[in-house]
């Protein structure tokens, strides 16, 4: 068996120790941080979200495969970011205001994360304003938004009206999610993408920066 395959199956199981471990005798095997990116960490990440659209794994199986995948990225990010090796894009992410629910927004930023994509987290309860602000910070390109309650599902389109306002509307894809959404609601407030889960965000994602 590989090393990076290896690295995969233990990621899957959630074995964080031994994914740190086996990430750092890679590096000393001589495997490149990339490779140990793709082909280890994003793709244990990938198989993790397939099962969880065909509900073979759950939400706790998830969170712990994502911190095995985050112990492996705390060892490469600094080499990959001397060897001037660039994330597949930006996101940035955040419950809108007047919304406190974030179990949702954290898997959908796990999995983006597990696509090679670069997750700037705003947190809950966050304003048109702040959001528009981290784009142009951060150059992100996708603008992902979540939504738990029907009383709150209108900060999505405030967010879709104040980056049209700030000019940068055009930029960046806006992405909604949350349980009262839906794909009408999505097309009405002039969104790019709406998906069901976190799995099908990350793959919406990753399509959007490969220009499927």
């Amino acid at each position: 068996m590989s090393i990076c395959l290896e690295i995969s199956e233990k990621l899957q199981k959630g074995r964080s120790k031994d994914v740190s471990a086996l990430v750092t005798q890679a590096l000393e095997e001589g495997v490149s941080p990339q490779t140990i990116l793709s082909e280890g960490l994003i793709a244990g990440m990938s198989i993790v979200g397939e099962k969880f659209q065909r509900n073979e794994v759950f939400v706790p199986e998830v969170l712990v495969a994502a911190r095995a995948m985050n112990a492996g990225l705390a060892i490469l990010r600094p080499l990959m970011a001397s060897a001037g090796i660039k994330p597949l894009g930006k996101a940035v992410i955040c419950t809108v205001a007047g919304d406190m629910h974030d179990i949702g927004k954290n898997l959908v930023k796990m999995m983006i994360e597990g696509q090679g994509i670069e997750c700037i987290d705003l947190g809950v309860d966050v304003t048109p304003e702040a959001v528009v602000a981290a784009v142009i910070e951060h150059g992100a390109q996708i603008v992902c938004l979540s939504a738990l309650l029907t009383t709150t599902m209108s900060g999505q389109k405030d967010v879709v009206d104040a980056l049209v306002a700030a000019g940068i509307r055009d930029q960046v894809k806006v992405m909604v999610g949350g349980a009262p959404v839906n794909q009408q609601y999505a097309d009405e407030i002039g969104a790019d993408c709406y998906t069901l889960d976190a799995a099908s965000a990350a793959q919406a994602a990753k399509a959007f920066f490969e220009g499927n």
